[in-house]
């Protein structure tokens, strides 16, 4: 698969903060973890569920992902995303999986990441 963007041409920071959380440099709440993918839930939640899922190789964004990753890698990522949905039953109750790309799609983190969101809102008192 064949994938132009920005981000090809920039170079990975290693020092990003989920680079720092993947060496262990930083604490995380993981839910789940194989030898390809990462997932933890989100410090600062916009519902009463919300996890990340990220790869663990060095990729900057969702194309960046797309247009390095294996084609197996990419099966892999989108699968585990699945099994996460199963396992914490969003699918019974619908979700949204929401990925940014690029500083002008909102991504702050510049590691590809996919956020995984349940439609539970959090109670505010």
């Amino acid at each position: 698969m064949t994938v132009q963007c920005m981000s090809t041409a920039q170079v990975y920071d290693k020092n990003n903060i989920f680079a720092q959380i993947l060496r262990r440099e930083l604490n995380s709440s993981i839910v789940y973890e194989d030898d390809k993918v990462l997932a933890f839930h989100d410090i600062n939640p916009v519902a009463l569920t919300h996890i990340l899922i990220i790869p663990k190789g060095e990729y900057i964004d969702y194309c960046d992902f797309l247009s390095k990753a294996s084609s197996e890698d990419i099966y892999h990522y989108f699968s585990t995303i699945n099994k996460i949905v199963k396992s914490f039953k969003f699918d019974q109750n619908g979700f949204k999986l929401v990925t940014h790309n690029g500083k002008g799609g909102g991504q702050e983190i510049p590691h590809f990441h996919t956020h995984i969101i349940s439609n539970q809102q959090i109670e505010s008192n």
